[in-house]
Formats: structure tokens, C-alpha cells, sequence
């Protein structure tokens, strides 16, 4: 036992770490080995971290959670579960007011979250029955915001998705706690959230869709918000078109069943464009480039829109439009199929796009050559092709106002007998719209700055003298130069002698169509001026210069214009599917088609007539004996006398000549340059015997 006590003693003195020693009267006293801590950088409670005085932002309710608050005690009840064992589908239903609501998901909670929407949208609605009207997400939505509502709209509860239901009652909920205590009774309840509803689209004056008037850009990329709006999202690689340094390819997306396409360089791109596409048909989103606020951007006022922009499921439908119809005219005629501008117009009535009719197609970039100038009007002297849609435009017309000939066939035309202005007989009929595509910016003011400056939605530099300046195409080339550097006044036999014969570029002429309109100078002693209502363009567009090139350069000092002439400020879109940039040499034809026509025309860009030497149809020899028959047969003209000079006749349309006068002095008042005519030998020319 002394043993045994021995070694306990000496192990508790080796070990008295673990074992705490006793003084005499039996209390316990600390071990020497224990560390005695002392200061104050250990003692007392730890210090907590300071709060930061960001807030953390509360998460939404789901749909479960928004029905509980509206109707209590409810029972979700499991109907079905279908579907093989690694992929179940459960139905799940919920009886609301005596009615059976039911939601499917892969999960129970899926399913369970999906009837409560289901039945949500049910009874938010007015008392009437009437759903509200659909309020358009066209930027990005800030389902966070109370400010759901704008002014004079309300929201369709069936098309909304499900993200954007939870939000929607949540802060419609959240007014109506702000304004009183939710009764319990369900008439109650329902009857205050409506109120709440109808406050809210009373009293919202701003909406927070847009900043200074204009839409907001989404912040996320098109895929990505695609994603978080739809469940039912699937891309699909279809076509690759194009060579092994050229490639373009084609994706498709399905959405709720819907398809949307969109092409690119890359299979990046293309998803990005068939994600566009589907979020600006679906939900009226758009990435337009008119969508970034413009600083230096004016903007039209008028009766129905605050905005430059054309819808983006108008441009694409116009855009997809044209190539389609270029596509159809072309078969048979695919040897002339190459081209590096594309152009059409196309025409709507009420601005209803399903029943849109493409008027015009056109290719080409090049001018006629100076030894093939025409004294007779038998040549094109422009073959780019904005300008050539807009002539088979011109034939549209003459040949809309022939259908006046026999009564039977008056009310088939888009024109009627104008009885509030005798000095045009006729004019459009009310509601018919014009719209113009070109797949890429129209050469000169307008396309010369774009590429280099399309990471920008400002213009850096836009006191920069060559900014607005009057260009003009250079025979036998591509490009433009400015008038300054031009020679002043084209003469005939200047040009003979080997002076480069110079035509003004397309942004300065669709400038001047914005003014004089496209009818063209002989119609205008018929018809009232027709002006484009939008511009869609396939590739670089830069809202700053598209806008400065074809009406704002000369907004401020255009004046003393005639009525009904006027300064038209065209809607302007981009497609979400750019198209590439073609670096094959361009052409030297150009194909033409308007509407009525049975075959394409193709012309030979540098001698202004048919690659089979034949007349062009869309001359102003072809237009000047047009205008001869009209002045015979169409009833209601005033005077019907034809001076035989093709430019005597149209000097005698003196409102023309006065808007289009004073287009020019507003040029030269704001130092962009004096236009450039062509030699007045070309229209001296007269109707044949």
C-alpha cells in the first residue's frame, strides 16, 4: 500500500497539470503549471464586428408564401406522379374559393410553387373580369421596385412569368400592408389588393423603365436573362454557312415552343442574336443600339412617340423580310446573287407587320462611268442599292396611281382622290407606311465614323469639323470624299475630257429625301409628299451619326419649307443578327426588283444599262414617259398640258423646287457644303414622238 501511495504521489507531482493540489484547510488553490493570463488584450467579453450600414436586402417570397397571405388554411394536395423513376413529374393541386388550381414540376415543391401561380393569376384582376392591360418589359425590369406600374397601363397576370408574378403581388402586397392590415376575410382582402392596384397605376407618373424619357439597356447579356425568365430554354446549332475564313452560323432557340433564329461569326454571337430575338418577340426587350441614352441625341415630339427607335421585332421582320424576298427573286439568277449591299422597302398598313408587302429589292455599290453618261435619260447613274430600292419604289407608284385609270380597279390602290388639298390630287391612303432596310450603313456621313467608334453610344468629337460634311461617291470606286475636295460644278465636257464624274452619297440623299420626300420630282405635281417612317439597318449603326447623317445635321437651320414639305425624322432600328462584313470585292452589277414584276433586272453598274445592253426600266427616260400617260388618263388633274423638256417639267413643280432649294442653303448655312449637281445636259432631254 506505501507502494502504491508512493507512486500515485509521484505521479500526480509529474502530472499536476491535470490534477489540482489542496492546501491544509481543503480548498482548492490554482496548479503552478496553469498560465495566469493578465491585461487587457484578454480580458473581458470578445468585441463584436461593427454592423455595416448596408442592409441585407431581403429575398422575395414565392408564390406559396403570396397565396397564404391572400387565402388562409389552404391544403395542397398530391394528384398524380407520372413519369419514368429518375425523372419523375408530380401534379399538385390547390383548392382556392371552391376552385381547383394545379401546378407540375419535377420536384413536389416545383409543383407545389406552380400552383399557387397558377391560382394567383386567377383572381388578380378587376372586378368586371377585365385582366389588365399588358404593361411591355422592354428594358431591364427592376422586379425589386414597387413602381411596377406605368401610367395608363396595367399587367396581363396570364403572361407573366412565374419570377416576375412573385415580385409583382410582392409589392403589391407590401402597398397594401403600408395602407392597412390585410383582413382575414377573402372578399376583403381581394377587394383591397384591387384598390391598392388601381392606386398605384393612378398615382405612378414615372416609370421606372426608363431613364430621361428613353429605355433602359438590360445589364445582363441576352442569354443569361433569357435564362432567368423562361424554364423551358434550348439552343440548337443548325446551319453553318459560309467558308472556312468566313464562317456564319445559325443557332435556333425554343422557348414555350416558339423558335427563334439568330446568325453570327461565332456560335457565341449567334446565341446572343437568337436570345435577342426571342426576348424582343416575347417580351418586347431590346438591345437595340438606340436603346443607350443619346446626350447630343434630340428627340421627334409627336402625337405617338417620344423615341427614334423602331421596335425590335419590326426591324428584324422587316430585315428578315427583304432577305427573304431577295432569296426568292434571285432563283434561276444565282450567278448574279453575289453582292455587298442589300436594300428593300417595305410597305404596312396600320403598321400591322404580318400582312407587310416587300415593294422593292436592290443590290450594288458603283456609279455609272463619265463616257457612258446618257443626253437622253436611257442610263442609271447610280446603281448603289438604297438609291435603286428607291426608284423601283418610284415605279411602284406610278403604276399605283395607273389603277385610277378604270374605275373598277381604283379602290385597289394605296392612293385616294385627295379633296382636302387641290393642289395634289391625290395622296395615301391614311395608315400605309414605308420602310426602308439597307443592310448596313448608308455610305458617307453616316457610315464613315460608325466602325471605329461602336464601343461608344456618345459622340467624343462631335464639334470635329468633317462631322455632317457633303460627300460624294467617286466614279469606278468605293468610298466618298467631301465636296470641298471636290471640283464645285460638273460639266459635260469636263467630264469627257477625264474628270471623275462625282454623285452625292447615299446619307446625303436620304437627307434630302427626308425633306423633299421619295416620290421623286414629277410626281410631286400629283401626289402629296410620301416620307420614310423608318431606317432599319443590318450592321453599324451609330444612333449619334445614323441620326446626324439622314435629319439632324440640318434640323436647326431648315426653314421657309412649303406645306405640306417638312423635316421627317425617320424611326431607325439594327437588326439582332448583324450582318457580316464582306471582304470580297464588290461587283459591278446590281439587281433590281419591284413588286408586280416577274423576273429580276440585272444592270451593269458602269454602263447604267442592262447586262443585256437593253433600257433599264427604272430610268428616267422609263419614268418621264410614265408621267406623260398619267397626265392624259388619270382623272382629276387640273391641267393636262406636258411640256415636252424633261427638265422644264420638273422645274414647274415649284414646291418641290422651293423645299428642295431650301434644303441646300441649309447646307450651306451650317458651312457642310454646297451640293453637287450633275451636268444639266442629262435632263435635257424630251418625250419621243
Amino acid at each position: 500500500m506505501e507502494r502504491k501511495a508512493k507512486v500515485e504521489r509521484r505521479y500526480h507531482s509529474k502530472k499536476n497539470v491535470l490534477t489540482p493540489s489542496y492546501d491544509m484547510n481543503g480548498y482548492s488553490r490554482k496548479s503552478p503549471s496553469k498560465r495566469r493570463y493578465e491585461g487587457s488584450k484578454y480580458s473581458g467579453t470578445p468585441k463584436k464586428k461593427p454592423r455595416t450600414s448596408k442592409e441585407r436586402v431581403p429575398q422575395p417570397k414565392n408564390t406559396v408564401a403570396m397565396l397564404n397571405e391572400l387565402r388562409h388554411g389552404l391544403v395542397y394536395k398530391l394528384e398524380s406522379q407520372t413519369g419514368p423513376v429518375h425523372a419523375p413529374l408530380f401534379t399538385i393541386s390547390v383548392e382556392v374559393d371552391g376552385q381547383k388550381y394545379l401546378g407540375q414540376g419535377r420536384s413536389k415543391k416545383i409543383a407545389r410553387i406552380e400552383a399557387a401561380a397558377t391560382a394567383l393569376r386567377s383572381f388578380i384582376q378587376f372586378k368586371d373580369g377585365a385582366v389588365l392591360t399588358p404593361l411591355k418589359p422592354a428594358c431591364n425590369l427592376d422586379f425589386t421596385s414597387d413602381e411596377h406600374l406605368d401610367n395608363g397601363t396595367g399587367i396581363d397576370i396570364d403572361k407573366m412569368s412565374q419570377t416576375e408574378l412573385i415580385l409583382y403581388v410582392g409589392s403589391i402586397v407590401k402597398k397594401a400592408k403600408l395602407k392597412a392590415k390585410l383582413c382575414s376575410s377573402k372578399n376583403s382582402s381581394t377587394d383591397l389588393l384591387l384598390e391598392n392596384i388601381k392606386l398605384s397605376m393612378q398615382n405612378s407618373n414615372k416609370s421606372p423603365l426608363s431613364v430621361d424619357g428613353q429605355k433602359k439597356v438590360p445589364d445582363k447579356g441576352p442569354v443569361m436573362l433569357l435564362y432567368e425568365l423562361f424554364t423551358d430554354v434550348h439552343f440548337d446549332c443548325s446551319t453553318v454557312d459560309g467558308a472556312q475564313n468566313n464562317c456564319r452560323f445559325k443557332m435556333t432557340v425554343t422557348v414555350n415552343n416558339s423558335k427563334f433564329d439568330g446568325t453570327g461569326p461565332s456560335k457565341k454571337l449567334a446565341k446572343n442574336a437568337a436570345a435577342k430575338a426571342a426576348l424582343a418577340s416575347l417580351c418586347n426587350i431590346s438591345y437595340s443600339p438606340m436603346m443607350h441614352p443619346q446626350k447630343n441625341l434630340p428627340l421627334p415630339l409627336d402625337d405617338k412617340s417620344s423615341s427614334m427607335e423602331l421596335p425590335q421585332i419590326h426591324a428584324d421582320t422587316i430585315g428578315r423580310l427583304v432577305l427573304e424576298k431577295f432569296m426568292e427573286v434571285i432563283k434561276g439568277q444565282e450567278s448574279y446573287s453575289r453582292r455587298k449591299v442589300l436594300a428593300g422597302i417595305v410597305m404596312t398598313e396600320n403598321m400591322n407587320f404580318n400582312e407587310a408587302q416587300v415593294i422593292s429589292v436592290s443590290t450594288g455599290t458603283k456609279c455609272v462611268s463619265g463616257e457612258h453618261m446618257s443626253i437622253n435619260g436611257s442610263v442609271l447613274n447610280d446603281s448603289h442599292a438604297e438609291i435603286v430600292s428607291r426608284r423601283c419604289f418610284m415605279k411602284y407608284l406610278y403604276a399605283q396611281l395607273e389603277l385610277h385609270f378604270n374605275p373598277a380597279t381604283a379602290n385597289q390602290s394605296i392612293f385616294v382622290r385627295n379633296q382636302e388639298n387641290a393642289q395634289y390630287p391625290y395622296k395615301l391612303k391614311t395608315g400605309v407606311h414605308f420602310h426602308l432596310y439597307i443592310n448596313t450603313a448608308p455610305c458617307g456621313d453616316a457610315r464613315i465614323f460608325s466602325p471605329h467608334e461602336n464601343d461608344s453610344s456618345v459622340d467624343k468629337h462631335p464639334n470635329r469639323k468633317a462631322r455632317g460634311q457633303l460627300r460624294t461617291k467617286i466614279e469606278s470606286g468605293e468610298g466618298t470624299i467631301p465636296v470641298k475636295s471636290s471640283d464645285g460644278i460638273q460639266t459635260w465636257d469636263g467630264v469627257l475630257e477625264g474628270h471623275r464624274l462625282l454623285t452625292m452619297s447615299c446619307s446625303d440623299k436620304i437627307a434630302r429625301w427626308n425633306i423633299v420626300g421619295i416620290q421623286g420630282s414629277l410626281l410631286s405635281s400629283i401626289i402629296e409628299p410620301i416620307y420614310l417612317h423608318s431606317i432599319v439597318l443590318g450592321s453599324l449603326l451609330h444612333p449619334e451619326h445614323m441620326y446626324r447623317a439622314v435629319c439632324g445635321r440640318i434640323e436647326k437651320s431648315i426653314q421657309g419649307l412649303p406645306p405640306p414639305y417638312h423635316l421627317n425624322k425617320p424611326r431607325l432600328a439594327q437588326l439582332t443578327s448583324s450582318e457580316p462584313r464582306n471582304q470580297a470585292k464588290a461587283p459591278n452589277f446590281g439587281i433590281n426588283w419591284t413588286i408586280g414584276d416577274t423576273e429580276v433586272e440585272v444592270v451593269n453598274s458602269l454602263t447604267g444599262k442592262t447586262v443585256n445592253n437593253q433600257i433599264s426600266r427604272i430610268t428616267k427616260q422609263m419614268f418621264f414617259n410614265k408621267y406623260g400617260s398619267l397626265v392624259k388618263n388619270l382623272p382629276g388633274l387640273p391641267e393636262r398640258k406636258l411640256t415636252t423638256d424633261y427638265g422644264q417639267t420638273k422645274a414647274k413643280v415649284k414646291d418641290y423646287q422651293i423645299a428642295k432649294r431650301e434644303l441646300f442653303a441649309a447646307f450651306r448655312r451650317e458651312d457642310l457644303g454646297n451640293w453637287l449637281k450633275k451636268p444639266q445636259e442629262q435632263d435635257e432631254f424630251a418625250l419621243p414622238e
